[in-house]
């Protein structure tokens, strides 16, 4: 079926002066992750705010989610057509992939973290830490031995927009490790205010994670040598306009992240070395796709667009 546009009579836009399109570069090292004149793309338009984009390699396609619509969302590069790959969603938020290519999803009204089988059925992985019930998870990651790396902010039960409205049953909003074939669940991150976007970097020594609470933040820490604890916490970057949502990594280990006015790319120092700058009141995230996975697409506020990269995107390795 394909989508209709659904973005709200009330949707928040800015002032046609404050937006911006175009690709701003401010250092000659971001001139060498493009191709020869790269253009920006939208394919569709019509959400109300659109997250978690994900490439899915077996289908060739791109799924990403419109969660106050409670949809997700699917462009298919071949045919240009974008359709709806599952209505409702239970209010699904980011996406991601899991090893062995399946699409890991967090959603905000089941508190859980679900993949979607080969066969396109449905598991539920996690929804539950010590028997009380997540908040609602919002982004999640993939490490090399198949553990799931997500957050879990309170945006879902704020309000009924992205969820449930409903009193939070933990002490805090965490990040935390969860291994699907042992079932082990623990807390890796205790000392963020909102937690959000999160990232490793290509050798995964590193865990980026967004805190888009009080701080507005991006912080780092170092991934410990049994690979499923963090120490050495640091203040890594705090961008403007807005703050950083959600971002990924390529294979230089450079940092593609949204924020207010499109997508921001920093080096691992950091550096801030180039902008896609998108006409969208606000950006989500984006992601690595395609088959050379060399194209950056961008989930901003109610469209879908991409840009054509000449570095490819980081993926874990078993």
């Amino acid at each position: 079926m394909l989508a209709q546009p659904k973005t709200f009579s009330d949707h928040d836009t800015k002032d046609p002066a404050e937006t911006r399109e175009g690709i701003k570069a401010f250092d000659a090292r971001f001139d060498e992750l493009l191709p020869e004149n790269p253009k920006i793309v939208r394919h569709w338009s019509g959400a109300e705010w659109s997250e978690g984009a994900v490439y899915i390699p077996s289908l060739h396609v791109v799924v990403w989610s419109d969660i106050p619509n409670n949809r997700m969302l699917q462009f298919d590069p071949s045919s240009g057509e974008t359709t709806v790959f599952r209505e409702p969603s239970n209010f699904s938020n980011g996406n991601s992939l899991d090893l062995d290519g399946r699409m890991i999803t967090a959603q905000h009204l089941t508190h859980g973290i679900s993949r979607t089988e080969l066969d396109g059925s449905v598991t539920m992985l996690v929804d539950r830490f010590e028997g009380k019930r997540f908040n609602s998870p919002n982004d999640l990651v993939t490490k090399s031995d198949g553990s799931i790396w997500f957050t879990d902010p309170p945006y879902g039960i704020l309000t009924n927009r992205e969820g449930e409205l409903r009193d939070s049953e933990l002490e805090g909003n965490f990040v935390y490790r969860f291994h699907p074939d042992t079932g082990a669940l623990s807390i890796v991150i205790d000392n963020m205010d909102r937690p959000n976007g999160l990232a490793f970097s290509p050798d995964e020594s590193m865990l980026y994670v967004a805190d888009t609470g009080e701080p507005k933040n991006m912080v780092a820490f170092e991934v410990n040598p049994d690979g499923k604890t963090l120490s050495n916490k640091r203040d890594f970057l705090k961008l403007t306009p807005g703050a950083s949502d959600g971002f990924r990594c390529d294979i230089q280990g450079n940092i593609w992240t949204s924020a207010a006015d499109g997508i921001h790319c920093y080096t691992p120092q950091p550096e801030l070395i180039g902008k896609i700058l998108i006409p969208e009141t606000r950006c989500a995230n984006c992601c690595f796709g395609g088959p050379d996975s060399k194209t950056l697409y961008i989930a901003g506020d109610t469209s879908l667009y991409s840009v054509k990269l000449a570095i490819a995107g980081a993926r874990p390795q078993r």
